[in-house]
């Protein structure tokens, strides 16, 4: 299965570098105000799918921009496309982009494949079989201290995003650490977490695609990942932070109060009336909402109370695994 999903990310990433020689050509949409779809990403997903149901034609799909349209819509087994992680970027020539393909079985990830198709990097693990970029093990790094480490994350950009929340939450984790970057592929942020790159990535407003194979990736690689108070119920909560273990548990300190989790079972503190939930949790409800009945796959929402805490340490892989042929 894992090779079957490097074969379609290395498909639809010769459709991306063609269609980056002449950019001027593609025909580009808008699902929304500053959220690009374009002919490339339409036929990468295309070409992603063809090969997976030729392989396994009972198996379902979730894909970014077709949805569950095709595919088994029963199967235990779920394919989670991101035909091209980066959309923006590929549209501007900015050379950060990636395909993310990861495959569920019974709501949790088995296999996960990221491909850099500028750089040639193939991102890839297995469930207990360690996490590799091309044929070099992944492990997260060893930093220990918040202060001293690089850490990853991405702007909101879409209408209805909480931007003053998150300008307070940016403030915060920029006076306690090295630096952060944006480069703006959070499918490569996961995995550039992976690799030691970053030391810790935050992130709000992901839907599943986005996250379903780097968080293997991440865990395969001796890291953690979560949702904003440190649960392991973040995959359709549109909050995720990920790092190395003491970094992570760190980063989990200072986002927990920004969780949208917490924020959600607060009582009411308004007058009669009641208080108007913010634009961003409206969002965010619209698309569990519309992704509940038709996602099987959807881990149930976990309730979490505000004061709790709780780290979730990834299993360490197998030390002696080697790559797949």
């Amino acid at each position: 299965m894992l090779n079957i999903a490097i074969k379609a990310a290395r498909a639809a990433g010769s459709i991306i570098n063609r269609a980056a020689l002449d950019l001027d050509i593609i025909k580009v949409g808008q699902k929304g105000p500053n959220d690009f779809v374009s002919e490339v990403d339409q036929a990468a997903e295309q070409a992603i799918i063809d090969v997976l149901l030729e392989a396994y034609p009972g198996h379902g799909i979730l894909a970014e921009e077709s949805g569950r349209s095709r595919g088994a819509k029963d199967s235990e087994f779920t394919w989670i496309i991101d035909p091209l992680d980066g959309t923006t970027n590929f549209l501007h020539g900015f050379p950060v982009y990636a395909v993310s393909i990861a495959l569920a079985h019974r709501h949790q990830v088995h296999q996960a494949v990221v491909y850099d198709p500028t750089r040639n990097d193939m991102f890839y693990a297995s469930r207990g079989r360690g996490a590799f970029l091309n044929d070099r093990r992944l492990r997260v790094s060893k930093r220990t201290r918040l202060s001293d480490s690089l850490i990853g994350t991405g702007f909101p950009f879409r209408k209805g995003d909480n931007f003053k929340r998150y300008l307070k939450m940016f403030e915060d984790v920029m006076q306690s650490c090295a630096g952060l970057r944006r480069p703006g592929a959070a499918a490569l942020d996961l995995c550039y977490v992976a690799a030691g790159y970053y030391d810790g990535f935050f992130e709000t407003g992901l839907n599943p695609w986005d996250v379903a194979a780097g968080s293997l990736i991440i865990t395969e690689a001796g890291g953690l990942i979560g949702n904003f108070t440190g649960e392991s119920d973040y995959l359709y909560q549109r909050e995720v932070v990920a790092g190395c273990p003491k970094v992570y548990g760190q980063l989990v300190q200072i986002l927990a109060p920004y969780s949208r989790v917490i924020k959600d079972e607060e009582p009411a503190q308004e007058s009669a009336a009641g208080r108007q939930t913010t634009a961003a949790g409206d969002a965010t409800q619209a698309f569990v909402d519309a992704a509940a009945p038709a996602a099987a796959d959807a881990p149930a929402a976990v309730p979490v109370k505000k004061a709790a805490v709780r780290i979730r340490r990834a299993e360490a892989a197998p030390p002696g695994d080697d790559a797949p042929m």
